[in-house]
C-alpha cells in the first residue's frame, strides 16, 4: 500500500493507493490543493477510484465535486450527508476496496452527524475530526453532539487494536500520527473521563468559530456558490422552527405549502418526495422569489435530504420577512425511516 498525507499543513488530506493496480482514493481533499492531487496521481500513474469526505467540513471548501468534474471519479459520503451530488452513500460496516486494499467504514458521529472514520488495511484509521492527536474535534457545530462523540471514540475507535495508527483530519501541534493505544491512555480530553465529564469539558471549551464558518459549511452542504444567495448566520439558522416528520404528515392535504429544495434527481430518486410538495431547488430560490411571494401568508414547510439545506432555505425566506416558514427536521431520511408515504 502506498499511503501519503498530501497537504503538509494543519488540514490533512490522505492518498490511499495500490501502485501495482494503479488504483487510488483521496480522503478529505481541499479545494486549494487540487493541482497537487492531480500531479501526484499523474506522477504515480494512478486512476482515482473515489474521493470521500470524513464529514461535512466547516473550515475549508471540500474539493470532492471539483475533483469529480476533472477526473470522472465517484464521490462517496455518509448516508446522512446533505451534499446533493453523491454517487454512493456509506453506512457503518460498509467495505470499500482500492486495488487490493481493504477499507472498513465506521460511523463515528459527534463532531458532525455525518462523521465517518476509515479503518484501512487492518493497521491504520483515518478519524476525520472525531478524535485528534492528544485532543478531539469540537462538538459545537450544527448537529454536533459531545455524548455521541464520546461513544464513537470509546465504543468504536478504542475497540480497534492498540497498535492501530491514528491519522486525524487536523493537527495543530506538528504531529503526523499516533496510535489507538496512546490516545486511549493519554489523550487529555478523554482518557479516564466518564461520558458526563467529557460532555462538560466540551461544553466549556469556548472556542472561537472558524472564519466564514456558515458560508463554507453551507456551500459544502449544498454545492452552491452564487452571489445572489446570502447564506444565513448561525443565529438565523437556529431561529428556524423545526417540525418532526409526523407533524408534517398531518399537514399534507392542508393549506400548508411544502417545498422540497433538493435537486430534481433527488426529488424523483430513492427517497421519493412528499405528496403534493413543490420542487424549488435551493440554487433557484433567488429566481423563484416571485413565485414564493404568493405563499407569504401561508405556512411554508421546507424539506431536503437531511434537514440542512432546507433549514438554510427557511432562514433565507425568514430573513425576507416570511413569518410562517418552518423546516422538517431530519429531512426525507427521517421521513423514510418512519415509513411515511412518498410520491
Amino acid at each position: 500500500m502506498f499511503f501519503q498525507e498530501l497537504n503538509n499543513k494543519q488540514c490533512k488530506s490522505y492518498l490511499i493507493a495500490d501502485l501495482d493496480a494503479g488504483a487510488a482514493a483521496i480522503v478529505d481533499p481541499i479545494e486549494s490543493n487540487i493541482d497537487r492531487y492531480l500531479a501526484v496521481l499523474a506522477y504515480h500513474q494512478l486512476t482515482l477510484d473515489f474521493v470521500v469526505d470524513t464529514h461535512t467540513h466547516a473550515d475549508h471548501r471540500s474539493a470532492c465535486t471539483a475533483v469529480k468534474r476533472l477526473t470522472g471519479t465517484k464521490i462517496l459520503m455518509h448516508e446522512s450527508s446533505p451534499q446533493p451530488y453523491v454517487d454512493e452513500r456509506l453506512v457503518d460496516g460498509d467495505e470499500l476496496r482500492v486495488g487490493s486494499i481493504d477499507i472498513k467504514v465506521l460511523e463515528t458521529p459527534g463532531h458532525t452527524p455525518d462523521s465517518l472514520s476509515f479503518y484501512v488495511n487492518g493497521d491504520r484509521v483515518l478519524t476525520g475530526d472525531v478524535i485528534l492527536i492528544q485532543g478531539t474535534g469540537r462538538a459545537d457545530f450544527a448537529g454536533g453532539d459531545a455524548g455521541a462523540q464520546y461513544d464513537s471514540i470509546t465504543q468504536k475507535l478504542f475497540t480497534l487494536p492498540g497498535e492501530t495508527i491514528v491519522f486525524p483530519g487536523h493537527d495543530y501541534r506538528g504531529n503526523t500520527q499516533s496510535t489507538i493505544e496512546k490516545e486511549k491512555a493519554t489523550n487529555p480530553r478523554i482518557a479516564g473521563k466518564t461520558r458526563e465529564q467529557y460532555i462538560e469539558i466540551m461544553a466549556n471549551l469556548k472556542l472561537p468559530l472558524p472564519d466564514r464558518i456558515q458560508e463554507v459549511l453551507q456551500i459544502n452542504q449544498s454545492e452552491i456558490e452564487d452571489d445572489r444567495i446570502k447564506f444565513p448566520k448561525v443565529a438565523e439558522l437556529n431561529a428556524v422552527l423545526q417540525l418532526d416528520p409526523d407533524d408534517v404528515k398531518d399537514k399534507v392535504d392542508t393549506d400548508s405549502v411544502i417545498i422540497d429544495v433538493r435537486e430534481q434527481s433527488e426529488y424523483v430518486g430513492e427517497l421519493g418526495h412528499i405528496k403534493g410538495s413543490r420542487l424549488v431547488p435551493l440554487a433557484t430560490i433567488p429566481s423563484a422569489l416571485e413565485e414564493l411571494e404568493a405563499f407569504r401568508e401561508k405556512e411554508i414547510i421546507f424539506v431536503c435530504r437531511s434537514g440542512a439545506r432546507s433549514t438554510t432555505a427557511a432562514a433565507i425566506l425568514k430573513g425576507l420577512g416570511f413569518e410562517k416558514v418552518k423546516n422538517m427536521k431530519g429531512g426525507m431520511l427521517a421521513w423514510n425511516k418512519q415509513s411515511l408515504p412518498v410520491g
